[in-house]
């Protein structure tokens, strides 16, 4: 199955793909058997979603996930952001190649990060699943921290540099 017009458009010109400055949520997730790794910035006004911006190394599929949850979660409250799914951003693509599929699952786990940063940040009644689900990903995210950990480090580095 080829890429729809839309992964490719997503992919050659993302219009949220960047750093936000003081983010008020950053999540970050990666897959450890494909090595894409997402950086997911939010910033949050009245409990809506103002800005969203993301940062991906990976492949077309991840870039063009990462673009499509970021204009599936922009103006959306929290809690409507945290019900958005993967077939959501499956469908925002118009299809990815089931080999491609974990690449849309990561884009919502990386909003999900942002969220229960964001949540936490602000010492808010942060949901169950919501705390299950991070636990999982911190398990995760530990694994690849490990697999990757000097090209991570680095990119953590230029990160807090601002790079």
């Amino acid at each position: 199955m080829p890429y729809s017009k839309k992964v490719i458009d997503n992919f050659r010109d993302p219009k949220n793909y960047g750093k936000l400055k003081k983010a008020d949520g950053v999540g970050r997730v990666g897959n450890v058997f494909c090595g894409d790794l997402m950086w997911l910035y939010l910033k949050v006004e009245n409990e809506t979603i103002k800005d969203i911006k993301f940062e991906t190394f990976g492949c077309v599929a991840a870039i063009a996930s990462s673009e499509a949850i970021t204009e599936l979660a922009k103006e959306k409250s929290i809690s409507e952001a945290l019900k958005l799914t993967k077939r959501e951003v499956v469908d925002e693509l118009g299809e990815l190649p089931p080999i491609k599929l974990h690449c849309s699952v990561l884009a919502i786990d990386a909003l999900q990060e942002a969220i229960y940063d964001y949540l936490k940040k602000n010492k808010k009644k942060i949901p169950k699943e919501l705390k299950k689900k991070h636990q999982l990903l911190e398990k995760q995210r530990k694994m690849i921290e490990e697999k990757y950990k000097d090209w991570i480090n680095k990119e953590e580095q230029a990160h807090e540099k601002g790079d």
